[in-house]
């Protein structure tokens, strides 16, 4: 399989770097999770299976992850958003499928509440809608408020991000998004517990909602048998009914 080229565009004075994947039918659109990126083994498995079956796929880094510019810790869930909508508004045309991975499938959920005439469907993976609220205990909380971040390197939190995404939670409240909807989760998840993602097929408005569940899976869903159950879910949600 050939990669296609890394590009880049500019938002707001931001360099976001790309791959796209021109095809017919639906395009791919694959949202990471926090600090993963566009060359992960499920967006490689992603993309593997677009060029396979001829359909258009199209990958992205956040600014600051990946190969897009910029600071890291300067990104915020709305900074992203943002990022995400200008992929949208300028890179495609055709009817999107987004698929949204973790914080991914948080930002996923957002473009479909913005650009309802353009997303087709949502696959969510492990999908950790308003993680800054039910994810810290008072005591982080209070460590965010006091030094300004919180968490192990690898994995650390910084303030702007959490108060972003304080101010875009979707869970207290009815989710008015109405295409069909595919939600994956590993049942052993520490990191996103699987009663999120029931409290998420509960919020959601739409009446196509379905809840796959790996047994035994946890957080990152990268196993190869857990790559091959997510990719299942979408050949059978492109699937003509």
């Amino acid at each position: 399989m050939v990669q296609p080229d890394i590009a880049t565009m500019n938002v707001s004075g931001r360099s976001i770097a790309y791959r796209r994947r021109a095809g017919s039918g639906p395009t791919l659109l694959f949202l990471p999770g926090y600090k993963s990126d566009m060359e992960g083994a499920k967006a490689l498995a992603i993309d593997a299976f677009a060029a396979e079956r001829g359909l258009g796929c199209l990958r992205f880094d956040y600014s600051g992850t990946g190969s897009s510019l910029g600071d890291f810790a300067a990104g915020t869930l709305a900074l992203w958003l943002d990022e995400a909508l200008a992929i949208v508004d300028r890179l495609t045309e055709v009817p999107l499928v987004l698929v949204g991975s973790s914080m991914g499938g948080w930002i996923a959920l957002h473009l479909a509440l913005r650009r309802p005439e353009r997303v087709a469907a949502l696959v969510g993976i492990a999908v950790a809608p308003d993680f800054t609220d039910w994810g810290f205990d008072p005591a982080q909380r209070e460590t965010i408020v006091r030094d300004g971040m919180t968490g192990p390197a690898e994995q650390r939190i910084h303030r702007a991000f959490w108060e972003s995404g304080q101010s875009l939670r979707l869970l207290e409240s009815a989710i008015a998004i109405r295409c069909p909807l595919r939600l994956i989760h590993g049942e052993q998840d520490r990191d996103v517990p699987l009663d999120i993602a029931f409290r998420l097929m509960r919020a959601l408005g739409s009446p196509d909602v379905q809840l796959t569940v790996i047994k035994d899976g946890g957080h990152r869903l990268s196993e190869p048998r857990e790559i091959a159950a997510i990719l299942r879910v979408i050949a059978n949600l492109l699937e003509p009914q």
